[in-house]
């Protein structure tokens, strides 16, 4: 999600800051770049709010476009100037018209400048709205009737969607940071987070959007924010939808399945549409998308930070517009023939740059780490052991919007490793198999894999959650790499017996990441995470308890991917 300053309006919901009714800036003038924006009707008459920047180059001149879908406002007023998604520096935009594409970017029905409301979040109805402003770009004259899409975050959602209904025009997507499977992304092991769970913006957050040229005074911009009442509520739509096969009454389909990209798997294919897809490690959506390049043939890389950050490391936008130049201009820079896949392999605050035709993590071979009954987290079994915990909702949630965990210590049983003799190489996806029982029918499980320094200082390097009734694993319907599968749907999920254990097995945020020599490997358990937005209705009294059974055969465990087994230093005994 594109960062914005923020305030609290009385309400208490986090919206962009804005001036409702701040006059005109002037503009920065670019010489090379030329902007005009207009209303575009799609095939039910809904006008969308449509932003073109072109070179300044002679009217005759034909560019290949690049488009972007975007429900936060292509053009909005902030502290009486004009913010842009096109100046955002992770998309290059500015550099691309100056390189001689064209850019289009535009609102959505029902958010920013656009009439209409909005029926759900990335549904079929975007879909075809993005597929009728893709290819009424290709029939202007400005146009070569070759489009890319880019987008990150909600952006990065609408250049799968879009491309899931197969413009003719469209031939190569950059997408970054979004999912291929919304409901295992949303309601990850059957929990609902933050992503796609936020309340939804006063209307005087569109209401401060930029009116599209000969707009004089805003008449129709009032008219556009007015239809924006009748937007479905979002948060509303995912809390009623707690199966995959859920029909949403505020819609009426299965809606779950309608907004997954992995339903048009076979439009995504297709192979005249080049793909690349990005995202860092220190974000949710990187899972999805190592998923999604290995369903969708493309290219991958993944840097470290956090969601839709720029890396120091590499130039993003950079990379981005080699793609669309060999894809969409012919240029031969060999894109084509490098490796497909590359990621950021972190060490201390450096790392190296990993290229392979292999996806991260795939071929490494997990090796088991056995939580006890001693707190110690070590590569062999112990004798049978059972810790039990009271889950704690008093959790710091004042962080809005927390795109990656702090450590949770004291929240929750905590195992440690021995001090590493040597750096050790984790790449790939770890995968918790916690055998636990509860004292009720169901409950939350989290875990999260801790890198802690020999000062005590720690840093959550992978983390994932399930919930108990969720655990029946299933055979995917699509390619999931060989991680567990939780199917969502109803038949599948199942209260626990109380008292009863059972294994819940589920996998792990993705990471290559290099844990120092004198560095332990921490693994804490949780059943509660700060950034459930729900966490005020889940909270019982008394609060579960969940005993978790270590040792012995099929004790609780968390499997590490690492490229060589780790060595450890030697327990200390006796002595001074």
């Amino acid at each position: 999600m594109p960062k914005r300053s923020a305030t609290r309006y009385p309400g208490g919901l986090l919206v962009a800051s804005l001036l409702a009714c701040a006059p005109l800036s002037a503009e920065v003038a670019d010489p090379q770049v030329q902007r005009s924006s207009l209303y575009v009707p799609v095939r039910d008459g809904t006008r969308l709010a449509v932003n073109i920047y072109r070179p300044a180059t002679a009217s005759s001149a034909r560019h290949p476009t690049i488009f972007a879908f975007t429900p936060y406002r292509a053009r909005y007023y902030k502290d009486g100037k004009i913010e842009e998604t096109f100046d955002q520096k992770i998309f290059g935009f500015r550099d691309l018209v100056r390189a001689g594409y064209a850019v289009v970017i535009a609102d959505i029905r029902g958010k920013g400048a656009s009439f209409g409301a909005r029926r759900g979040f990335l549904d079929r109805t975007e879909a075809m709205d993005g597929h009728d402003l893709v290819q009424w770009v290709a029939r202007q004259r400005w146009s070569d009737g070759k489009v890319g899409l880019t987008g990150c975050s909600y952006l990065g959602g609408t250049t799968m969607l879009i491309a899931g209904t197969r413009p003719p025009a469209v031939r190569a997507v950059f997408s970054a940071a979004t999912d291929l499977d919304k409901y295992s992304f949303v309601r990850n092991g059957g929990i609902t987070a933050q992503f796609n769970t936020r309340p939804d913006e006063p209307l005087s957050v569109d209401a401060a959007s930029v009116p599209v040229d000969g707009d004089t005074g805003g008449a129709l911009l009032k008219q556009a924010v007015a239809q924006h009442a009748a937007n479905t509520p979002m948060a509303k739509l995912w809390a009623q939808m707690p199966f995959r096969d859920s029909v949403s009454p505020l819609v009426g389909t299965r809606f779950w399945e309608e907004v997954g990209p992995y339903t048009h798997l076979l439009a995504l294919r297709d192979p005249r549409i080049a793909w690349y897809f990005w995202s860092n490690w220190e974000d949710e959506p990187t899972e999805q998308m190592i998923l999604a390049a290995e369903n969708i043939p493309g290219k991958l890389i993944v840097g470290p930070g956090s969601h839709c950050e720029a890396p120091r490391q590499f130039d993003i936008a950079g990379e981005q517009r080699r793609f669309f130049d060999h894809y969409l201009r012919g240029a031969p820079n060999g894109i084509e023939r490098e490796p497909r896949y590359s990621w950021w392999q972190e060490n201390g605050a450096g790392g190296t740059m990993v290229r392979s035709n292999r996806l991260p993590g795939v071929g490494v071979r997990r090796l088991p780490l056995y939580l006890s009954g001693s707190a110690t987290l070590a590569p062999v079994t112990a004798r049978p052991a059972k810790t039990s915990f009271r889950v704690r909702y008093d959790l710091d949630t004042g962080s809005y919007f927390a795109f990656w965990p702090a450590p949770l210590t004291g929240y929750g049983p905590a195992w440690t490793s021995p001090p590493l003799a040597t750096p050790a190489v984790m790449q790939g996806y770890p995968i918790a198999r916690i055998r636990a029982a509860l004292d009720r029918s169901d409950g939350i499980l989290f875990a999260y894999v801790e890198d802690v320094a020999p000062d005590g200082k720690a840093k959550v390097i992978s983390h994932g959650r399930l919930a108990a009734s969720h655990r029946k694993l299933s055979a995917p319907p699509y390619r999931r790499l060989d991680l567990p599968y939780h199917s969502g749907l109803k038949r599948d999920v199942a209260p626990m017996a109380p008292g009863v254990p059972a294994e819940l097995a589920f996998s792990l945020s993705p990471r290559a990441y290099t844990f120092a020599a004198g560095h332990r490997i921490r693994v804490t358990l949780t059943g509660a995470d700060p950034r459930q937005r729900n966490l005020a209705e889940l909270k019982t009294d008394p609060a579960p308890v969940i005993d978790v059974l270590a040792g012995g055969t099929g004790g609780s465990r968390v499997d590490l991917p690492f490229l060589a087994a780790p060595r450890w230093k030697p327990a200390r005994t006796g002595g001074n």
